[in-house]
């Protein structure tokens, strides 16, 4: 197995870990508000961008590998934020099984 070395300069981005929590509006829908879980240093890497025809319009998709030290609690569904902009978390995976890393495949301004 081969060891990933990141140097500790990389984690240069302040993210806010968001977690979703859904109370009943009492008109048969939900509100879904997001806290703040944790505020982390990470690195962001673009990984691709893709164009999907929603509705009839072009709409371009961009999405990231997001990387933080590893810790409890992240999960597909939570989201990072940094300022305006929004990563919805849809794939969590350890990149040399080591439980140093955690490397988040990220969908920006996804919901």
């Amino acid at each position: 197995m081969n060891m990933t070395f990141l140097d500790p300069g990389q984690f240069t981005a302040r993210l806010d870990l968001e977690a979703a929590s859904s109370t009943a509006d009492w008109q048969g829908g939900a509100v879904t508000a997001w806290t703040v879980a944790a505020s982390l240093w990470a690195r962001i890497e673009p990984a691709n961008f893709t164009f999907a025809e929603t509705a009839g319009q072009m709409r371009g998709q961009l999405t990231h590998r997001i990387w933080i030290r590893a810790r409890e609690g992240v999960a597909e569904g939570m989201r990072f934020r940094k300022g305006a902009r929004v990563f919805t978390i849809r794939a969590i995976r350890e990149p040399d099984e080591t439980g140093r890393y955690l490397v988040c495949l990220c969908e920006e301004g996804a919901l």
